[in-house]
């Protein structure tokens, strides 16, 4: 797809469609205002019809208005003018691009001119990219016939004359962000026998040879000389081999402390000895969210070329039961040394991520935060809509939940005091993998934070966000915008 800004007239566009906008009340836009003096009154006849209300995400098609180069004409509902806001607006243009008759190839808009409480033109032209990548995505479907590719190819954002260096910037971010989700989407959607551990490290080698990062893929004898006793509990009884993925992206200062991302990679979850129930069980292809995430993040970081450190470790296999696989009882010695006793063998994304944590040490960090499908009890806390955010440092935990305010992948912060810690106590080990039913998600971000004591350290919880069920199956991306929008904030962009 491609973008482009300008700076004219709204009515001399010569594109396939123009989207407008208009408020409850019958309130347009300027450029819509503009369209409808030149129309003769055509959008004012139409909402005196009562055809549109200006609701939120409402569409309504207007063709060959006398006037306008537009073939079509496109008026968005864009709720009321005081309550207008950056959710609305991505509702908005979202509802329209989805509205858009078959065989539209280019579509302009006036969206990236209208004025949003403490949003610049550069944040909204960069969501406005972002939602269009994210609404014309298609699934990487496994099928003899393929789709047809989306027919969008071409999108205008209109802007002031004033405006149109920022409005660049703000392309440029959105691109990178958009390319950046639809890596982890793609990644998630794909068929667990396809996207293993080791399809994991060649997708992080490509990355890396596409924008010049440094990366190690190792392999078992690997990181049984780092021993990651607890990493290898989880991946034995599976016959595809495990990987440990480190990703560097250098371009800060060399005195500057990374900022380090650790991702969930059980490419297939079957619960292991623990088995989890047959239904739904095919969507435990999505427990490797985590890891597509970071590698989002670093398909985003290189496309925008982000003059920061930021480095990515995923630890990555299957959990899967066989007369090898860990049973419910055994004791696993993880790289901190630290004694870890399974009580439930599908509570295993937190035995890989905190031999992960223990390795970021090495990096000094300014902060780690690790990002992992973790718990059914945080979608049960929280539902589907903010992911689960817990730190053991509120100035991180602050800063993560503005760059979900920002981003509209919004976090929710849970807590993580010491009167949980009590649940993990262990007769035989160090620790228990599982605290019981009560604060699931909570006692499992306890556990991952005595692994976490050297550093800053925060953990999204993406078991409810990083994927839908039903009619809209498929993984969402999240959390690439929150993580993308932190380090560009932590970067000063």
């Amino acid at each position: 797809m491609e973008f482009s800004i300008k700076n004219g007239s709204p009515e001399k566009l010569r594109t396939d469609c123009l989207i407008v906008g208009v408020f409850e009340g019958k309130k347009l836009t300027e450029a819509a205002k503009v369209i409808d003096s030149i129309s003769e009154k055509a959008i004012s006849a139409a909402l005196k019809s009562g055809d549109l209300e200006g609701k939120a995400g409402g569409t309504l098609l207007l063709r060959q208005l006398a006037g306008v180069s537009a073939a079509r004409v496109m008026l968005v509902g864009l709720g009321k003018a005081d309550e207008f806001s950056a959710p609305v607006l991505r509702k908005a243009f979202r509802a329209a691009l989805k509205a858009l008759p078959a065989g539209v190839e280019s579509v302009a808009t006036d969206f990236a001119s209208l004025t949003i409480k403490k949003f610049a033109v550069q944040q909204t032209v960069s969501a406005l990219a972002e939602v269009a990548l994210d609404a014309t995505y298609q699934v990487n479907a496994v099928k003899e016939k393929k789709a047809d590719p989306h027919p969008l190819k071409q999108v205008i954002l209109l802007v002031e004359k004033a405006e149109v260096a920022a409005a660049e910037s703000g392309l440029k971010q959105g691109e990178g962000l958009g390319k950046g989700v639809a890596l982890a989407k793609d990644l998630g959607n794909l068929p667990p026998n396809i996207c293993t551990p080791v399809y994991l490290g060649k997708q992080a080698e490509k990355l890396a040879k596409d924008y010049g990062f440094k990366v190690e893929v190792l392999e078992q004898p690997d990181i049984e000389k780092l021993k990651m006793g607890s990493f290898l509990g989880v991946t034995r009884g599976s016959e595809e081999p495990p990987r440990f993925i480190v990703l560097q992206h250098h371009k800060g200062r060399k005195s500057q402390k990374p900022v380090v991302l650790v991702g969930k990679g059980i490419t297939f979850d079957t619960g292991g000895i623990s088995l989890k129930p047959g239904a739904d069980m095919d969507e435990m292809k999505y427990d490797m969210c985590g890891a597509a995430a970071v590698l989002g993040v670093f398909k985003a970081i290189g496309e925008l070329d982000l003059p920061f450190n930021v480095v990515g470790l995923i630890p990555t296999c299957e959990n899967m039961p066989s007369g090898r696989a860990t049973k419910p009882g055994d004791v696993l010695t993880s790289m901190s040394g630290q004694t870890i006793e399974v009580l439930n063998t599908d509570a295993e994304g937190r035995l890989v991520l905190c031999d992960a944590l223990t390795y970021a040490e090495r990096f000094e960090p300014a902060a780690v935060i690790d990002i992992a499908t973790l718990t059914g009890a945080c979608v049960i806390a929280l539902g589907h809509h903010p992911s689960g955010l817990f730190a053991n440092n509120e100035g991180l935990a602050k800063a993560l939940l503005a760059a979900g305010e920002k981003s509209h992948d919004r976090a929710w912060q849970m807590p993580l005091w010491d009167d949980y810690q009590s649940q993990l106590d262990s007769n035989f080990a160090d620790i228990a993998n599982i605290g019981g039913r009560a604060g699931g998600s909570i006692t499992a971000a306890c556990f991952l934070s005595r692994f976490a004591k050297k550093y800053d350290w925060a953990h999204l919880d993406i078991a409810g966000t990083a994927w839908k069920s039903g009619k809209e199956k498929g993984g969402t991306g999240r959390p690439v915008p929150l993580l993308v929008t932190y380090l560009l904030q932590e970067a000063g962009v």
